[in-house]
């Protein structure tokens, strides 16, 4: 009988802690879980946002060039975009964006809300950079939760667990967020050729092999076997009640250009970008 290949194994790469910015009203106070001055390290990431605002931070604006995931942790988030689109998340509820040639779009606190969300720039490939602008809204309740022994999974994308996430992203990505209770553990397995971070929620985990212990508001980067074709493993332990988060993703391994709100492949492509928006060809503004 052949002996089955053994799954690659994960740990911690890096790991750190966010810092925050205390803009004052409205945009309250914004962290980088992924900071766009490492973003070649992120592929196929660009960043990750951590907000709390109020109305009037984010409204009519334009993008191009990538996609936004964007998980509501606390409040309510109002979108709005010029082809019509209109929906209110709430805490647990995703909204994923892929902007393609030229996204027009708010995103608003409701009424006085003070909301929290997280969100993060998923890069197209440059093949997809022309592709239609497209919206999804993934509710809470429609996110697949798979127990375990001392917690759950929730699957908001990609294949975890045999269940397939309802986010359909452009690219081959996954997102979940595991929740287990104090002294539980859990093996997370996702491609090992995905890369993948990880952000923590609440409590304090153990990752990895080096069981790397990283508390609240703390994220990770993991090591990963990018020419790999099976499954990796990644050892979980909470040591209090947690809750994580976890993307991975295939690398896109292109030159990346980013500035305000596109990204291309070349600074050339930033600037005709800026020109088409400023020629009304983003379309009307999105109220």
């Amino acid at each position: 009988m052949a002996k089955q290949a053994s799954r690659f194994q994960r740990d911690i790469k890096d790991h750190w802690y966010v810092s925050y910015n205390k803009n004052g009203y409205p945009h309250v106070q914004q962290g980088f879980v992924l900071n766009p001055e490492r973003l070649q390290e992120w592929d196929p990431f660009v960043l990750m946002a951590d907000d709390w605002f109020k109305r009037g931070t984010f409204s009519d604006h334009p993008h191009r060039g990538f996609q936004t995931i964007t998980y509501v942790i606390d409040g309510r988030l109002e979108h709005i975009d010029n082809a019509g689109g209109h929906s209110i998340l709430d805490a647990g509820d995703v909204q994923y964006m892929n902007a393609g040639w030229a996204a027009r779009h708010a995103e608003e606190a409701v009424d006085d809300d003070l909301i929290h969300t997280l969100q993060l720039w998923l890069n197209l490939p440059k093949s997809l950079k022309n592709s239609d602008t497209s919206y999804q809204d993934i509710r809470l309740e429609d996110v697949p939760t798979v127990p375990f022994e001392g917690g759950a999974v929730k699957v908001y994308a990609g294949t975890i667990a045999d269940v397939i996430g309802p986010l359909e992203s452009m690219v081959p990505i996954t997102m979940s967020e595991i929740s287990i209770g104090k002294g539980g553990t859990y093996t997370h397995r996702i491609p090992e050729n995905h890369n993948a971070f990880l952000y923590v929620l609440s409590g304090e985990l153990e990752f990895g092999k080096s069981k790397t212990a990283i508390k609240k508001t703390g994220a990770a980067h993991l090591t990963f076997n990018e020419n790999g074709s099976l499954e990796s493993e990644l050892p979980i332990k909470a040591n209090e009640r947690s809750k994580v988060l976890i993307y991975s993703g295939v690398p896109i391994n292109e030159k990346v250009a980013a500035h305000g709100p596109f990204v291309m492949n070349t600074m050339e492509e930033i600037q005709q970008a800026f020109r088409d928006f400023q020629a009304g060809k983003f379309g009307p503004p999105a109220v």
